[in-house]
């Protein structure tokens, strides 16, 4: 989980602040000490750690802080908006030609996901409207062109590709006369991975940026190599001029170094985290989001906007029809547990719940592992069975238990799950549920 390791550290430095009734100078020493060694262990740049812990303890030791009822609370305030600025302030989109046609230069190191990002880059701009086209100008690698084309056809996004060259140049130029032609309004140029020291390759770079005049060009680096990613973008940003960032493997990145040091020592903004390895596992950056995730306050913009992606409008009208004639079933319940796996599973949904601490997200992997118990349990019943639980008895629940590979107790324990799920929704339908759902996020 990105950031696992800092946001313990962190909530467990404010967690000591929250206990006292006012905060001394000594207690701010304290805690800064603390922050600035969590800061570092989450391999965040020394200069930058510097910087925002001096930032953050003037602040803190400001008279309105010390004087105020929650000194604690304001502390607390002011590392979120240090944090947020620290990782760009504000959200930094991807801009478009405003000539009507883009042109993305992806860069980066090699083994970063360049390609495979490249994918999702263009899967991402197909739901929003964009008609894009790959064009593989990754001329070293072997297989690199068919990597490109297999990830194409798995977001149906079409590939440009000249093998006999060896000029990505040409090959670029002739790729932007086929998107033109073929209507496409966006083209997606993967370059061959390289080291920022390489002048030669770099070079090739430079050449290309002049031929195309790229819109954007963005640079792809691994969150889980720390420090070197930061230095990586240090070096394509001096010698090509970047503007943006794609961070890969953010979900495996636990400190979360990179990120927070990357825009404060490049001055280009994250613009896209992965977030999986799966092609619709690339999200948007939102530094303010991001920082709220890390002091544990949740992030229920990024959990209304996944759930609003995974929202099917027929689906929900149909479900409460049948709430409402308390006619929902056990494959009504299997649908709904299917709707959580789709939005990332249990951990992401908590990840983004506020007020969600370490001890309550423990049982996670139990958790996930109990989902796919159920499931095997609901298709191994008959369709009888799964639209009235009630026949259940001990020799059909017997012949379950032996075709689903679960004991009778698991069986017993999915019903019991499947009867709380059924009352809690007819609650939800009855009037005033909305107020009462309001005065619940408020308490977090």
């Amino acid at each position: 989980m990105a950031f696992e390791g800092l946001s313990d550290k962190l909530q467990g430095v404010f967690k000591g602040l929250k206990g006292k009734g006012s905060l001394t100078e000594a207690d701010i020493n304290a805690a800064m000490r603390e922050v600035k060694l969590a800061l570092l262990e989450a391999d965040v740049n020394f200069k930058v750690v510097r910087e925002f812990v001096a930032s953050v303890k003037e602040k803190s030791l400001g008279e309105e802080v010390m004087a105020s009822l929650t000194p604690a609370q304001q502390v607390i305030k002011i590392v979120n908006e240090e944090l947020t600025d620290l990782m760009g302030g504000t959200d930094s989109k991807l801009t478009y030609s405003p000539r009507g046609f883009t042109i993305y230069m992806m860069v980066g190191l090699q083994g970063t996901g360049k390609t495979t990002t490249c994918g999702k880059l263009a899967l991402w701009l197909k739901k929003n409207g964009k008609k894009p086209m790959l064009c593989a100008c990754d001329i070293y690698r072997p297989a690199a062109i068919d990597q490109l084309e297999i990830v194409g056809q798995s977001v149906d996004v079409p590939v440009f590709t000249m093998r006999e060259s060896r000029d990505p140049s040409v090959i670029a130029k002739a790729a932007i006369a086929e998107a033109e032609k073929k209507g496409m309004n966006v083209l997606i140029i993967d370059t061959a991975g390289r080291l920022q020291i390489d002048e030669e390759l770099m070079e090739e770079l430079v050449q290309l940026k002049k031929t195309v005049k790229p819109h954007e060009i963005l640079l792809v680096v691994d969150a889980l190599t720390g420090q070197d990613a930061v230095n990586a973008a240090e070096g394509f940003n001096d010698r090509l001029g970047i503007d943006g960032i794609i961070m890969t493997k953010m979900d495996g990145d636990s400190r979360g170094g990179a990120a927070l040091s990357t825009k404060k020592v490049t001055g280009r903004p994250i613009k896209f985290v992965g977030m999986g390895e799966k092609m619709d596992e690339l999200e948007p950056f939102h530094p303010d989001r991001m920082a709220s995730r890390i002091l544990g306050m949740g992030d229920v913009m990024s959990l209304i906007e996944k759930a609003q992606e995974d929202y099917d409008e027929q689906k929900a009208e149909e479900l409460e029809r049948k709430i409402r004639k308390n006619r929902f079933t056990l494959e009504d319940f299997l649908d709904q547990m299917g709707q959580i796996r789709n939005m990332g599973g249990i951990a992401k949904i908590l990840d983004m719940m506020p007020g969600i601490g370490k001890q309550k997200t423990e049982d996670i992997e139990r958790g996930e592992k109990e989902f796919a118990q159920f499931e095997a349990i609901i298709q191994s019943m008959t369709k009888q069975e799964r639209e009235d639980p009630s026949i259940l008895n001990a020799s059909r629940r017997k012949r379950i238990a032996a075709g689903s590979g679960q004991p009778v107790q698991k069986i017993n324990q999915l019903i019991k799950r499947y009867e709380e799920a059924r009352k809690m929704m007819r609650q939800m339908m009855k009037p005033g549920a909305e107020k009462r759902m309001n005065r619940m996020f408020r308490g977090f």
